[in-house]
C-alpha cells in the first residue's frame, strides 16, 4: 500500500509532519476588504486577528478548491499511490465534504476515503498525524479507517467566546442576545455537536466560571480513556497558557498542547475565544 492523506489548510498540526512527502494541504483563501490571503504562506495568524481587527467586515473564507483537489488526486494516481484518506474540516461547517464525494469513483487505480472529521484545528491535525503515523506502523487501509472512526466518534472541542458580536455578525445571535449577554456578563459556550455542527452548549456568567466549567467538561469527557488535550486560542496565548496550567493542576494530565485557531474558525468566533479540544490517543 502506497498511501497518500490529504488534508486542508484548517488543520493544525506539528511542523514535523509538514515535511511527510506523502502529505498534502489544500488552502483556504481568506477574504479581507477585498484581499485574497492564504494563512500559512501569505499571512501569519498574527496578522490575520489584527487585520480583522481594522476591517468593518467579517473576513470571507471559502471551500478548499475541488479543481485543486482533483488535480492532487490526478497527480497521486501517477505516481502511483493506491489508497488516498481526505481527512477535511468539519462538513458541520463546510459543504467541502458533501461536495468531493463523487471524487471517490473518478480513479479507477486509486482507494479512496473521506472520513468526515466533523472537526477542525487541531484535533483535525491530529487525526491527520495518526493516520500518517498508523500506515508507517503498518496498519492496513482498512485498519487505519476503523481507527479513524472510533477517534472522531470520542473526539471533541468546547469554546469560550470572548466578544458576542462575532456571533452576531456570523448569525449564530441575535443582536438582542448579545447585548443582554454583555451586560450580564454571559460567556456562552459553544461546542461542536454529533454533527459537527456548532452550537451553543451552556451559557455560563462570567469568565471565570465558564472557564471552570470548560475544564470539568472536558475532564469528564475524557477521564476513562488516554486523550491528548489542546488547548486552542484564537490569539490569547497568555490566556489559554493560564488555562494549560489550570488543566496540569486539576488533571494530572502531561498530554496538553497549545494550538492557535485559524482563520476560518476565528472568523465565526473573534479574537480572544478559547477552545479545548479533546480527542484518543492510539499508540
Amino acid at each position: 500500500m502506497k498511501l497518500a492523506v490529504i488534508t486542508d489548510s484548517s488543520a493544525y498540526f506539528d511542523e514535523s509532519y509538514t515535511q511527510k512527502e506523502n502529505l498534502f494541504v489544500l488552502d483556504i483563501p481568506v477574504v479581507i476588504d477585498g484581499n485574497t490571503y492564504i494563512e500559512g504562506k501569505n499571512l501569519t495568524s498574527e496578522d490575520f486577528y489584527k487585520k480583522m481587527a481594522l476591517s468593518s467586515e467579517l473576513p470571507k473564507t471559502s471551500q478548499p478548491s475541488i479543481a485543486e483537489l482533483e488535480e492532487t488526486l490526478s497527480r497521486l494516481s501517477q505516481e502511483g499511490y493506491t489508497h488516498v484518506i481526505g481527512l477535511f474540516l468539519s462538513s458541520g461547517i463546510s459543504g467541502f465534504f458533501q461536495n468531493i464525494q463523487y471524487l471517490k469513483e473518478e480513479f479507477s487505480n486509486l482507494e479512496i476515503a473521506f472520513p468526515d472529521s466533523k472537526i477542525t484545528s487541531a484535533p483535525l491535525g491530529i487525526m491527520v498525524s495518526s493516520a500518517l503515523k498508523w500506515a508507517e506502523d503498518g496498519l492496513t487501509f482498512d485498519e487505519i479507517l476503523d481507527r479513524l472512526a472510533l477517534q472522531i466518534k470520542a473526539t471533541g472541542a468546547f469554546i469560550m467566546v470572548d466578544n458576542l458580536n462575532h456571533l452576531v455578525k456570523g448569525g449564530r445571535l441575535s443582536n438582542g442576545a448579545a447585548i443582554l449577554g454583555t451586560l450580564l456578563s454571559i460567556k456562552p459556550i459553544l461546542y461542536f455537536n454529533e454533527q459537527g455542527v456548532i452550537e451553543v452548549f451552556e451559557k455560563i456568567r462570567t469568565e471565570k466560571k465558564a472557564t471552570k466549567r470548560l475544564i470539568e467538561i472536558v475532564q469528564e469527557r475524557t477521564s476513562n480513556e488516554k486523550y491528548e488535550i489542546i488547548v486552542i486560542h484564537a490569539n490569547a496565548l497568555e490566556k489559554a497558557e493560564a488555562l494549560r496550567e489550570l488543566l496540569l493542576e486539576s488533571t494530572g494530565s502531561t498530554r496538553i498542547s497549545l494550538a492557535t485557531f485559524g482563520s476560518v474558525i476565528g472568523t465565526h468566533l473573534g479574537e480572544g475565544s478559547i477552545a479545548l479540544g479533546y480527542i484518543p490517543i492510539f499508540e
